[in-house]
């Protein structure tokens, strides 16, 4: 679940479910994120970008292990493994005051720093050889393959947007 594509208006909603008639538009129940992926795994991509007030409902949750639909009261046990990624540097968020460091410290069991694809040179043709051939398929190009030229040209620029940036760059 990419957190920051999520409006904030409805993040509750699609984390935790909401019951019928808890707001406007609310039409049935419907299982959130947390309630689907009970007894799996949930990844939370830019968690970097919630809202304080929604940290503090994601805190709830995990320190309960149990979600409460909008518009409900009772509690909902979950067992969910969670891994959460970001762009953002929440250490430096918990100084200044935009990222809970309680909620730090319960996300954080086992941290992997992945550098950017401009300090990993390295990754920058083999991974354009793989999005070379996922679109080929896709596009109906099979047999398309990259020259030495553009290899050359891909591994001279910064990649600021990082893999994404190269994905769509092949594509």
């Amino acid at each position: 679940i990419n957190c920051g594509s999520i409006p904030e208006g409805t993040i509750d909603s699609e984390l935790f479910g909401h019951e019928k008639g808890a707001f406007t538009g609310a039409i049935g129940e419907r299982e959130g994120y947390f309630g689907a992926a009970n007894k799996g795994t949930l990844f939370l991509d830019e968690i970097g970008n919630l809202s304080y007030a929604l940290q503090a409902k994601l805190l709830t949750a995990l320190q309960r292990r149990s979600i409460v639909p909008v518009g409900g009261s009772k509690p909902i046990n979950i067992d969910v493994r969670l891994i959460c990624a970001t762009n953002r540097d929440l250490d430096r968020m918990v100084i200044d005051g935009h990222f809970r460091e309680d909620l730090l410290y319960r996300i954080n069991t086992i941290r992997l720093h992945l550098p950017p694809l401009r300090e990993r040179r390295d990754d920058i043709v083999p991974l354009a050889q793989r999005f070379m051939q996922r679109y080929a398929t896709i596009y109906n190009k099979v047999g398309m393959t990259l020259s030495a030229e553009a290899e050359q040209k891909l591994m001279a620029l910064p990649w600021h947007g990082n893999i994404r940036q190269l994905q769509h760059a092949v594509e």
